[in-house]
């Protein structure tokens, strides 16, 4: 799924990148512009991927779900029946059959209190439309190789909230960095 590929620089250097094999995943598409799948199809074939299941909303894509659960899904916030949000709050229960699948939420409307709204419904990754190939693949890539820790508390359930997981990366090289890279104290 992981192929690590090497680069050799003419003053010496190697620089190595890791690339995520998307033929080996089941990705969901979810958005009711066919536009707009077409074009997140198109780049998603041109990840490699082959597995790709198509949804025009959220009822749709659930029932889909039930049929092959993805491996990621990819879905748009504002559709009819059945909206993005929605459909994520019904994934992300404990019993659902992909309640642990990555979600990348899109949309046009990237208003701050969206986007915390869907990081509060577990989501893995905002991306604001028109989303370009190389941010989708470093999203994907961001999910395949650095999957988060599932939490679960009265009002939650999905990925570990980024700043809380870095937080404990740094914590466990022994300081404790903001995010601007300055040492952080402890009151003990």
């Amino acid at each position: 799924m992981i192929a690590l590929e090497q680069f050799f620089y003419p003053f010496g250097a190697t620089a190595y990148v890791m690339q995520i094999d998307c033929s080996l995943l089941d990705i969901m598409v979810v958005d009711d512009s066919a536009y707009m799948r077409r074009i997140v199809c198109a780049m998603l074939r041109g990840f490699g991927a082959r597995r790709i299941i198509e949804a025009e909303d959220g009822a749709e894509a659930l029932e889909k779900i039930d049929m092959q659960p993805p491996d990621l899904i990819i879905t748009d916030w504002v559709m009819p029946v059945l909206d993005g949000a929605e459909m994520v709050k019904m994934i992300r229960t404990p019993s659902s059959v992909c309640a642990y699948a990555p979600i990348i939420m899109l949309s046009g409307h990237t208003e701050r209190s969206r986007v915390l709204t869907a990081s509060k419904l577990g989501i893995n990754h905002f991306l604001s439309k028109p989303v370009s190939a190389s941010v989708l693949y470093q999203r994907i890539g961001d999910c395949v190789l650095h999957p988060r820790k599932f939490i679960q508390s009265d009002d939650y359930f999905g990925p570990e909230p980024r700043e809380v997981s870095e937080m404990v990366s740094r914590a466990r090289v022994g300081v404790l960095l903001d995010d601007s890279g300055t040492p952080v104290e402890l009151a003990s």
